[in-house]
Parts: structure tokens; C-alpha cells; sequence
């Protein structure tokens, strides 16, 4: 990191600092990520961080997990923001590594809160959040220009892994032409039927993208119909991602992934929809 035209921060003893790790790929962590796994004494991380990031850190640095998985038993949250103030307290430079960003469905900013009751000081790094980086890295965008300038993320669980009862499900389904559904994989078929009773199209475009980034990324490319049973079928395993919306149809040219094994890509991938319109 001594090459670089510029200077990180320093990571200064009795600091927390809260990182994302990006969606799984090493290399889609931020220098500033990378340079505070070289930098930590203590790196808290989350279920979804893999090993091969871990191994960055360097090899006297302690590795505590404090990792959340719904519907399992998982360390409670207080006890994870203790933990960080106990540690800053102790002299100790701690970085919090978060899959994907701190702040979206990370609780990053309830950690970050607590921080702040104890009067510690802590720094915040964004991360590349899987639904958007995630997503791209396999061939989706979530934005299009001649498909949607808007976008709806929103999470398939709520603390007690069931469906998330505040979420109006009717007006996301009339009002966002694309929906990204972070750990829904559980209620699938349950969230299908809701949004197409609220009017989506049985025959909408919907992909399941599971370990994104990682060398064993699964992408399942179906319709909201039979989304559930399409993924169940093929096997599709959490950590996922659900993507529903006319943006799905670009994978087929975009899938950069499957051009180098040789696919050969659509130069015009919404040809279906602009037919379907036609017609």
C-alpha cells in the first residue's frame, strides 16, 4: 500500500472501524477495507465474509466471528456493539467487517449508535453492496435506460425470519418497475404470490443469484411464476439475491461471465419485451 499516489488513514489504537467487505469477491474490497484488515489487531466479521478475505489480515491479528444467519442461532446484537466498545476500550484497533455495505440491511448503524453512546471513536467504510455490485458482476444492472430509473431494495425477512409484515408489498409491486430482494430466498414463493396478486406479470422476468462474485455463483434465470420452483429445483442455496424486473432480460447480453467460457451474448436482449409490447 506504500506505492499508492495518496495517503489511507491511520489506524489509530482504540478505534472501530465499521468496513464493508463487498459481495465475496477479494477483489472488489475498497483499499481502505484491505488496508484496515492490514492494519487491525482484531477483525469481528460477519458470516458473510469469506476466508479468502480473512486471510489478508495479517497473521498475529485475532479473528473473532460474530456472524448473523437468519432463523439460526446468532450472537445478539447488543453483544456484538459491547464486544467493539470493550475491545476500542482496550487499546485495541477493531474493524468490523460487514458483507456487502455496513448500512444497507448490515446494521452497521446500529453498531455505529452504540459506538457513539460510548463515546468511541469509529470510522465508517463503504463497501460494494451486493445488490448493486453483486448483481452486475452477474450481468444485471439494476438500472437501464429504456427500463427503469427506479429501483426498490428491500429486504425477504424480518428479525424473526418471517415475511416482513411493514413492507406494502401492493404499492412496490405497482410503483417499482425493479425489485432487488436481499435474503428471500426462504419466502420466495410466499413474496411471488404477493406481488402478483398486487398486478406483476405471472410471466415477468425474475433471476436468483446465489454466492455472487464468488467462483461458485449460481444464477437461475426464470419468471415470478415459477421463480421458487425453479431455484428449488436447481438446488439454489443462501446467500442469494432476487432480481425481479425487465432489467433480468439484459443478463443475456451482458453475461461477461459466460462470454469467456464461450457463450456467445444477445445484442439485443430486450427484443422479447419490445415484441411483447408490439404485440
Amino acid at each position: 500500500m506504500n506505492t499508492l499516489p495518496f495517503d489511507l488513514p491511520t489506524f489509530e489504537p482504540g478505534w472501530v472501524w465499521l468496513a464493508g467487505a463487498g459481495p465475496g469477491d477479494p477483489g472488489m474490497l475498497t483499499l481502505t477495507a484491505f488496508h484496515g484488515l492490514r492494519s487491525a489487531d482484531v477483525v469481528v466479521y460477519d458470516a458473510l465474509v469469506g476466508n479468502e478475505i480473512l486471510s489478508l489480515a495479517l497473521p498475529d491479528t485475532v479473528l473473532e466471528y460474530a456472524g448473523k444467519r437468519g432463523g439460526r442461532p446468532s450472537p445478539r446484537q447488543a453483544d456484538i456493539s459491547r464486544r467493539l466498545i470493550d475491545l476500542a476500550r482496550n487499546g485495541k484497533r477493531v474493524l468490523r467487517l460487514k458483507g456487502g455495505d455496513p448500512f444497507v440491511f448490515g446494521r452497521g448503524g446500529e453498531e455505529a449508535l452504540a459506538l457513539v453512546a460510548a463515546e468511541i471513536p469509529f470510522r465508517i467504510i463503504p463497501g460494494v453492496s451486493s445488490g448493486t455490485g453483486g448483481l452486475a458482476y452477474a450481468g444485471i444492472p439494476v438500472t437501464h435506460r429504456t427500463t427503469n430509473s427506479v429501483v426498490t431494495f428491500l429486504t425477504g425477512h424480518n428479525l424473526t425470519a418471517d415475511v416482513p409484515g411493514r413492507i406494502d408489498w401492493g404499492a412496490i409491486a405497482r410503483g417499482s418497475p425493479v425489485i432487488v430482494i436481499y435474503m428471500g430466498l426462504k419466502h420466495l414463493a410466499d413474496i411471488a404470490a404477493r406481488l402478483i396478486a398486487a398486478g406483476r406479470f405471472a410471466d415477468e422476468p425474475v433471476a436468483v443469484v446465489s454466492q455472487a462474485s464468488l467462483p461458485g455463483q449460481q444464477v437461475v434465470v426464470t419468471t415470478l411464476a415459477r421463480c421458487h420452483e425453479e431455484a428449488e429445483a436447481a438446488g439454489v442455496a443462501a446467500p442469494t439475491l432476487i432480481v425481479i424486473g425487465e432489467v433480468v432480460r439484459l443478463r443475456s447480453g451482458l453475461d461477461w461471465l459466460g462470454a469467456l467460457a464461450g457463450r456467445v451474448l444477445d445484442a439485443d436482449p430486450l427484443r422479447q419485451r419490445h415484441d411483447r409490447e408490439a404485440g
